[in-house]
C-alpha cells in the first residue's frame, strides 16, 4: 500500500476515532488513540509511514509518524510543534494535526531536537503553512538555513539536504519560552548532533500534572571517518548533557525516534507512558553506549 493511500486510510480511521469520542468518556478516547498508534506501527518503523495522533496527555499530542515523533502542544494563546518529520513526513503532521481538530495557523512556534533531515526536512513546508516562528539553538540555527548538515557534526556528510527555512530566533539552553500557559525549558544535549536540544515542559488535566521530556536522540552514530575520542571538549559537553537530562523531573519521557523511549512498548505493555525513572534510564543506557564508543575506538588504536 503507498504513503498516500495509507494518509487517506488514517484519516479515515481519525476522522472514526473523533466521532467515537463522542460517545466514549475522554479517558477511554485517549487509550483507544495510544493503542490504535501501537497496533498500526511497528518497532522501528518507517520515517514516512503514517499512524493515527493521540493524546500523549492533557494539551500534549503525538502527531509524528510511525517512525519519527513530532510533538503538538496546545494552549488558548496558540500551539507549540516540535519536529516536522521528513519532508514526506511532513504531510502526515499537517494531516494529523488537523484531524484532532487544531488549526494550522494556530501554531505560533515551530520548535526541534537535532537538526537532521528526518527530524526537521518539512520545516520549511510547515513554516509556509502556519506562519509559525521558527526558533533553534545557535548551533543549529545556521544548518535550518542551508539545509545541510555541520562540518562538525559527528554525522556530516551522511545525511541528504533538505528545504531550508528561515530562523526567527534562538533559544538559550535553561531560559525558559513561555507562550500563554505553556512553559518550556530547553537543555542543551549535544552529541548526536552539536545542535542539539531536549524539552521539559508540565501538561495538566484536571488536578493531575505531569512533567514531560522530550528527549534527543543522543545516540553516538557518526561517518566512518569520525572518531568521538578526537574531540574531547564535545564529548564533555555530550556527557554534561546526558548527566542533565537524567538528573530532569520527568514524569512521561517521548524520543525523537519513538522507540529510542520504548513509547509502543509501553503502550502495548499497558502500563502508559508515565514511568517517573524513563530520563535517568534514558541517559543511562546512552551514557554506556557513549562509553563503550570510546573504548572501542582506544582499541582500534591498539590493534
Amino acid at each position: 500500500m503507498s504513503i498516500k493511500h495509507l494518509r487517506f486510510l488514517f484519516l479515515f480511521i481519525t476522522s472514526s476515532l473523533i466521532l467515537f469520542a463522542c460517545s466514549s468518556t475522554p479517558h477511554q478516547h485517549q487509550k483507544m488513540a495510544q493503542a490504535m498508534w501501537a497496533e498500526t506501527c511497528t518497532k522501528w518503523d518507517d520515517w514516512d509511514k503514517p499512524g493515527p495522533p493521540f493524546q500523549v496527555h492533557a494539551n500534549t499530542y503525538y502527531v509524528g509518524t510511525c517512525g519519527i515523533s513530532a510533538i503538538l502542544i496546545t494552549a488558548d494563546a496558540g500551539h507549540i510543534l516540535i519536529d516536522s518529520g521528513t519532508q514526506a513526513g511532513a504531510d502526515v503532521v499537517i494531516d494529523n494535526i488537523q484531524s484532532l481538530g487544531f488549526k494550522l495557523n494556530d501554531i505560533k512556534w515551530l520548535l526541534h531536537s537535532h537538526e537532521h533531515f528526518d527530524h526537521v526536512g518539512g520545516m520549511a513546508q510547515l513554516q509556509q503553512l502556519t506562519n509559525a516562528k521558527l526558533l533553534a539553538s545557535q548551533a543549529a540555527a545556521p544548518v535550518l538555513q542551508s539545509g545541510i548538515s555541520a562540518n562538525n557534526d559527528p554525522q556530516s556528510g551522511m545525511h541528504q539536504p533538505f528545504p531550508a527555512a528561515q530562523v526567527d530566533g534562538q533559544v538559550q539552553a535553561g531560559k525558559d519560552l513561555v507562550l500563554g500557559s505553556i512553559t518550556l525549558t530547553p537543555i542543551d544535549t549535544p552529541g548526536h548532533s552539536p545542535g542539539a536540544l531536549s524539552w521539559q515542559w508540565q501538561s495538566c488535566q484536571a488536578s493531575e500534572c505531569l512533567h514531560i521530556v522530550y528527549a534527543d536522540s543522543l545516540s553516538p552514530i557518526s561517518a566512518d571517518a569520525y572518531r568521538f575520542s578526537d574531540h574531547p571538549e564535545y564529548v564533555k559537553s555530550y556527557q554534561q548533557g546526558l548527566h542533565q537530562l537524567g538528573q530532569l523531573e520527568c514524569d512521561i519521557i517521548l524520543a525523537p525516534h519513538p522507540s529510542a523511549s520504548g513509547m509502543r512498548d509501553k503502550l502495548l505493555g499497558g502500563t502508559g507512558l508515565v514511568n517517573s525513572a524513563g530520563c535517568e534510564q534514558y541517559a543511562q543506557t546512552v551514557a554506556k553506549r557513549l562509553q563503550q564508543r570510546l573504548v572501542d575506538e582506544q582499541q582500534s588504536d591498539t590493534n
